[in-house]
């Protein structure tokens, strides 16, 4: 079980708000942020690269504490500076060609598909959204029906940017390691509140970012690529981080994941994800998930009591990402509200999942998103506040 009193005294911003906007950025605990200052008073007190050279082993813990947390190998993880630069890395590598399909989630992501849509102009791909199941995710049954030889990815948003919807991404990996097509898999939401092993998944490119359940540093994410698939993929772009000019006219990839990562880094924040990392594994990710999921369903208990208000979180298994909206009531203007009584939500707008919201005529909506060191309290004061405002 988790000790939330111990998590809570270990996360100043405990004292100060009532975060609920953890899906966002999640407030970080006390040696995250002694991680990172202390690295930044380092530089500033020996040099950044005299910096590196003696906190070097802090600076690559990241590679083995991810390892831990994905059931990887060190060599194939990569460290970059967001989860979008992580997924980029995989996606543009990717060696598409003219009348290659690939298939992904009505729910998708808006950065996500607008690189779908930007290839598919550039190279004459079909872009296939797998309609849903009865529980609001991707169907496995659809996908396997719309598997053919020219599927050369299947790329799924684990868990959506708009609701609790947790996508099964355990039983698309095994239809894709069925048929041998790569998978890449997005868990920029699911990182950190939910167990997520990548033998397991059946995933072949993983990416995440370290500001949201993991608690690290914003600018931080990380990719997985499973070593089999590295000499598949071509990173859009190299400097010398990613390979070695051993002639003047060619170069040498590196063997490993790290010939997706950029030569300068911000290393300050690569330390604080490492630690961040390691701070989860401490509590353990499957004790975070309980608490997580029950603090998720407990707060969806309490909204679907008040009048006026839907819940619109879709799912057979749902998370801690909470989102709804009030009859008659701007999403924005609620927001405010609640910041006014240092409660943090965020609204998620419709172009985040254009074609989730779309299918289900959704408007703007307020998301909440909970972590294992709120309280049934915070919840109660939550749903206080926004009962007052479904009445006005």
């Amino acid at each position: 079980m988790i000790d939330v009193e111990r998590a809570r005294r270990e996360t100043p911003g405990c004292e100060h708000v009532i975060h609920l906007n953890n899906a966002g950025s999640a407030l970080p605990p006390r040696v995250v942020h002694d991680a990172v200052v202390g690295h930044l008073e380092l530089e500033a007190q020996r040099g950044g690269y005299e910096a590196h050279e003696q906190n070097e082993e802090a600076i690559e813990r990241v590679y083995g504490a991810a390892a831990e947390l994905l059931g990887c190998q060190e060599d194939e993880v990569a460290f970059c500076s967001s989860a979008t630069r992580a997924w980029d890395m995989a996606f543009y590598g990717f060696p598409f060609e003219r009348g290659d399909k690939i298939l992904t989630a009505v729910a998708e992501y808006a950065s996500n598909f607008i690189s779908y849509l930007q290839v598919a102009r550039q190279k004459g791909l079909e872009v296939i959204p797998v309609p849903s199941d009865e529980h609001g995710q991707v169907s496995v049954d659809e996908l396997a029906s719309l598997v053919d030889q020219r599927v050369k990815l299947i790329a799924i948003t684990h868990v959506p940017t708009n609701g609790g919807l947790v996508n099964p991404a355990a039983e698309i990996g095994a239809i894709a390691k069925a048929e041998e097509i790569p998978y890449l898999l997005d868990a920029c939401q699911s990182a950190g509140q939910m167990p997520l092993d990548v033998d397991d998944l059946g995933c072949d490119m993983l990416s995440l970012t370290g500001r949201k359940y993991l608690r690290g540093p914003r600018g931080t994410g990380l990719l997985y690529v499973r070593s089999a698939m590295l000499e598949r993929l071509e990173p859009p772009f190299l400097d010398m981080r990613a390979a070695d000019w051993v002639e003047p006219d060619r170069y040498r990839l590196r063997a490993d994941a790290k010939r997706f990562e950029e030569w300068e880094q911000n290393y300050a924040a690569k330390v604080g994800l490492g630690v961040a990392i390691d701070y989860a594994l401490g509590w353990g990710i499957d004790e975070i998930w309980a608490r997580v999921h029950w603090l998720g369903e407990s707060l969806r208990s309490r909204l679907v009591e008040i009048a006026g208000v839907t819940v619109r979180d879709l799912g057979g298994t749902r998370c801690g990402i909470v989102t709804f909206d009030v009859a008659g009531t701007n999403a924005g203007q609620l927001k405010e509200a609640l910041a006014r009584e240092r409660i943090n939500v965020t609204v998620s707008p419709q172009s985040s999942t254009l074609l989730d919201t779309r299918e289900r005529d959704l408007p703007e909506l307020v998301r909440a998103s909970v972590h294992y060191y709120n309280t049934e309290e915070e919840l109660d004061l939550l749903a206080d506040c926004v009962r007052i405002a479904a009445r006005c």
